[in-house]
């Protein structure tokens, strides 16, 4: 996972990685801000720290969305699938932007799902951020969330016990150790679980 930005402009990014899912002009902001050529409505922010966050987390989220399609996430499985394309970029805290709405229409075991997956990923979000107290407490909460549990055709399993195995090696964690989201026919590589490298 890759630190957020201060609230503001964390805020605005992830507004912006959003429509650029289904936006064309918005996956432009995004690769002019992963170029440091931040467009004229764009203030960069003011710390050099903060400004070269800005360009990783822009870069991350341009990379992943590159040769995904501009289109709505209009259905559950397509909204998981770019859910597992932010988290595998390092973007946590949008992969909790992009699935609080689902989260909230939701309920029963689908809530629980889906409150677990969100946990998850802002628990890891918490790790990169330096709040390790806090990453363990949401990778216990959403792990124990996922236990048994399937969305739609998705088994979650393996990624739950994924998480558990990562969570236990906490603090010293290395980015490679975050397993990838869970994804149809298994991770980016056809595998059902692993790491990958986040930093």
């Amino acid at each position: 996972m890759i630190p957020t930005l201060p609230l503001r402009a964390r805020n605005r990014l992830a507004e912006t990685i959003l429509s650029a899912l289904a936006d064309a002009e918005a996956r432009g902001t995004l690769e002019a801000l992963a170029s440091g050529a931040a467009p004229g409505d764009w203030a960069e922010p003011a710390d050099g720290a903060d400004a070269s966050l800005l360009r990783l987390r822009a870069r991350r989220a341009a990379e992943a969305l590159r040769d995904r399609p501009v289109i709505a996430a209009s259905t559950r499985a397509a909204v998981l699938e770019a859910a597992a394309l932010l988290f595998d970029a390092g973007l946590g805290f949008e992969v909790h932007e992009l699935l609080e709405p689902h989260w909230a229409r939701a309920d029963g075991d689908e809530r629980e799902t889906l409150q677990g997956l969100i946990q998850i990923a802002v628990g890891y979000q918490h790790l990169a951020n330096g709040n390790t107290r806090g990453a363990r407490a949401l990778l216990d909460e959403g792990s124990a969330r996922l236990a048994g549990r399937r969305l739609d055709d998705l088994d979650l399993e393996p990624f739950r016990t994924a998480v558990v195995a990562s969570a236990a090696r906490l603090p010293d964690l290395p980015p490679e150790a975050i397993p990838c989201f869970p994804r149809r026919g298994g991770g980016p590589n056809g595998a059902s679980s692993g790491g990958h490298e986040a930093a």
